[in-house]
């Protein structure tokens, strides 16, 4: 089953202004990432056609990159790839797009719907309220729900846990 996601934001901002930001993903001086409980998307070397790397368990590399308009990273352990795309509206406002296409099995199908989804859908619209914040405007603060809440608490147990055990070995 092919699953497409879309998320988009209109900025008030020149597309340059905006791809610059795009420019600094996985860097440690990331400005368009999102901070807040979110792991880090880091990158083996500055944004460009082979980087490699990810967010927290997702990993993928950089696989097309127009500096000016587009990047698109293919994940590693499933089939798809996700996207920013840099769309001009105006010549002081444009549309940043996010993009994701996977084609999933049963299991992904059953873990993107409970799990990946909601957080997915939330980190990005965290991410576009960062990128306003970047660019001098005031962000639009859209709540994480009680389920992408509670969803962050368990992982974040798990990975305490899980460093506890590796620290008691």
């Amino acid at each position: 089953m092919k699953i497409v996601n879309v998320h988009q934001r209109l900025l008030d901002a020149a597309p340059n202004r905006v791809a610059a930001l795009i420019a600094t993903l996985g860097s440690a001086s990331d400005t368009l990432w999102p901070r807040n409980g979110w792991p880090r998307m880091v990158l083996d070397r500055p944004l460009g056609v082979g980087a490699s790397g990810g967010h927290g368990p997702i990993r993928y590399y950089v696989e097309a990159y127009e500096p000016e308009s587009f990047v698109r990273f293919r994940f590693k352990q499933i089939e798809g790839w996700h996207a920013f795309e840099i769309l001009e509206a105006k010549p002081q406002h444009c549309l940043l797009r996010h993009r994701m296409q996977i084609d999933a099995r049963v299991r992904v199908l059953l873990r993107w719907l409970f799990l990946i989804r909601p957080m997915h859908d939330a980190c990005l619209e965290e991410l576009f309220s960062q990128a306003e914040a970047s660019l001098g405007q005031t962000p639009r603060d859209i709540p994480r729900s009680l389920y992408v809440r509670l969803l962050m608490w368990w992982l974040s147990r798990r990975r305490t846990g899980a460093a506890r055990r590796r620290h008691a070995t």
